[in-house]
């Protein structure tokens, strides 16, 4: 549904922390479904761990966090902008139930529970090989950057 050229558009974040690879499923205003390849190319496996490489937990959420904020952009009919940004307001609920390492591919889906204002509530969870890796809720904002209009 959207190549990584699509992806590129949609998001501001760029390499090392671009953590989407492309969108498999879209519905407008509802849900995403997106996924990650994990490669031992990646910095973050120099440091973590170098005996047993894991995607670190908060990288898990963060690509979590940007499938949803791809949702979030196509529902507002925007493209990300440098007037202003799309960023956490909050995590809850968030539990690791399997270790993620190079040569996974993580499956990225996003509910949209509710938005008012420019917030977003999401009920996310990433998947291997059709088993549960982490799941959270998370609240994402649109805001104008100060000084810049938007």
């Amino acid at each position: 549904m959207m190549d990584i050229h699509e992806v590129l558009k949609h998001l501001p974040h760029r390499y090392p922390i671009l953590l989407v690879d492309r969108v498999l499923e879209l519905e407008k205003g509802k849900r995403i479904v997106a996924i990650k390849n994990v490669s031992i190319n990646e910095p973050v496996f120099n440091g973590h761990f170098p005996h047993y490489p894991v995607m670190p937990g908060v990288l898990i959420i963060e690509a979590m966090a940007q499938a949803a904020a791809i949702l979030s952009f196509v529902t507002m009919e925007r493209l990300p902008d440098a007037n202003a940004v799309y960023y956490f307001a909050g995590i809850d609920g968030a539990r690791f139930k399997r270790p993620v390492g190079p040569g996974d591919q993580l499956r990225l889906e996003a509910q949209l529970v509710r938005e008012m204002r420019g917030v977003g509530k999401y009920s996310a969870r990433a998947l291997v090989d059709g088993q549960l890796a982490a799941e959270a809720e998370l609240l994402c904002a649109y805001r104008s950057i100060a000084g810049k209009a938007g």
